[in-house]
């Protein structure tokens, strides 16, 4: 009796102490006041359980994860070159904006850069393939998806070519994103002798791998002809062929000093991966000015540059005036996103979001809809678009800001993948983007906030429970 007694006591004790260490966790260590008091009150309602739910699902891994495995890698940040005060014309409305990346990134605003948009794989893949076939010093190509497609092949026989006659090629594809191919490009890249990586393969012991991926794109030869964009490397992003599951998309082709910023983040992840160094030579070539554009590479992830796109965003909307125009296929924006896509609005700012009108992955297309009334209800304006799926990421803010790149808005792009964009600073160039965004909004649908009152309550309650998830999508 003494003994169930005193067992009592101690388990108690072990309760109440676990309970405790929870709750000091979730109160020093949690950003939103609502996460908070919700796991503190589930772990002192539910005791012991609550806790290990806390210790399961509440403590974020995953950005003290990727501090751990990035830790100590080297930092390719090159001395800008030397630029005159009177070459960084801003824009007047943005100047506090381009203050803002500049302190977010730690990266300077360049000068003298050559923006030219590629719709599809139709306009892109024989542009990069030029450039692959026209490198005479390196080649670094860096992408989520990458089949072992037509397109795929032809991309790997190129880069066999190059390596072949004297170019040094590294080859970087995500772990996760090459099993979209049945047959996975690494293997036939090792097979042509292409020097090629995964990032993050994963095992059994690191599933929270699962969340680190890296999603940006980027192909740049002799460190002066650069492409990044929304586009993956597969046949479905090529219109004209008629594919079965086709794809529309927007990347970009860059030259200028803003190439060194793209290449830094391609070696950082390299050396990451691979463990080796990419020197100077002939990785980092002098480069020229090359064109009109002011633009800044923007590196996000949940490591050291955690925020980096949604602070971009978040400043970016502040400073519109007169319009902002967004491109996604996948919107699931954090509150603090959707309140200042809301406050711009009421401010009388025009805001256009264009969406795929069927999106490609249910659950998150489920969870979209679930709470897509966060922006209608304050005036924003929502755009479905038809078939084929849109796979563009855009974002215009007054017809002189322009952001491009990897990142979609939600929480994956923003919280838990490594992603990469370019910010610019041109008139003409967003001019250009603006007539492509107004092109695609012609012939979508607009959104009502009475169709959404419309929506059955069985779907309705499946778009709710799948809005649960939203932190994980």
């Amino acid at each position: 009796m003494a003994f169930e007694l005193a067992w009592h006591w101690v388990w108690a004790a072990l309760t109440v102490f676990v309970s405790l260490l929870a709750s000091l966790h979730a109160l020093f260590l949690k950003r939103d006041l609502r996460a908070t008091l919700g796991w503190m009150g589930l772990i002192w309602l539910a005791p012991l359980v609550g806790a290990i739910l806390y210790l399961l699902f509440g403590v974020n891994r995953i950005q003290r994860r990727a501090v751990e495995l990035r830790g100590g890698r080297s930092r390719y940040l090159h001395a800008p070159p030397a630029i005159a005060a009177e070459e960084l014309v801003v824009p007047t409305a943005h100047a506090d904006l381009a203050r803002l990346v500049g302190a977010v990134t730690g990266r300077p605003l360049l000068p003298g850069n050559a923006v030219r948009p590629l719709l599809n794989g139709d306009e892109a893949y024989p542009e990069m393939l030029r450039a692959i076939d026209g490198a005479n010093s390196s080649l670094s190509l860096m992408t989520y998806i990458f089949d072992d497609d037509e397109i795929g092949q032809a991309f790997s026989d190129r880069l066999a070519a190059a390596q072949a006659r004297g170019v040094q090629v590294r080859v970087l594809v995500d772990a996760a994103g090459a099993r979209y191919s049945r047959h996975p490009i690494n293997r036939r890249l090792e097979r042509l002798g292409v020097p090629c990586a995964l990032f993050l393969p994963a095992r059994l012991s690191r599933l929270i791998h699962f969340n680190l991926r890296n999603h940006r794109k980027l192909l740049i030869s002799d460190g002066k002809i650069a492409f990044t964009g929304g586009m993956n490397i597969r046949a479905g992003h090529r219109l004209e062929p008629a594919p079965k599951h086709p794809v529309q998309d927007l990347h970009f082709r860059l030259e200028g000093p803003v190439v060194r910023q793209l290449q830094e983040s391609f070696a950082e992840d390299w050396e990451f991966t691979t463990k080796e160094a990419l020197p100077d030579a002939p990785w980092f070539p002098e480069l020229v000015s090359s064109g009109p554009v002011l633009a800044r590479a923007v590196a996000d992830g949940p490591d050291e540059d955690l925020f980096s796109l949604s602070l971009t965003m978040q400043g970016a909307i502040a400073s519109a005036r007169r319009s902002i125009r967004i491109a996604t296929p996948y919107f699931l924006p954090d509150s603090a996103l959707a309140q200042a896509l809301g406050v711009a609005a009421l401010r009388g700012v025009e805001v256009d979001i264009i969406l795929p009108q069927r999106g490609n992955l249910p659950v998150v297309a489920w969870a979209m809809w679930a709470q897509i009334w966060q922006v209608l209800d304050h005036g924003c304006r929502v755009w479905l678009s038809p078939p084929p799926f849109d796979h563009t990421k855009l974002m215009l803010v007054d017809e002189s800001w322009s952001f491009f790149g990897s990142t979609n808005w939600d929480p994956r792009s923003l919280r838990l993948n490594f992603e990469l964009n370019v910010e610019t600073y041109d008139a003409e160039l967003a001019g250009r983007l603006t007539e492509l965004f107004e092109l695609k909004r012609s012939s979508a649908t607009p959104l009502l906030e009475s169709e959404l009152d419309r929506i059955a309550f069985p779907a309705r309650l499946r778009n709710a429970l799948a809005r649960l998830l939203t932190p994980y999508l």
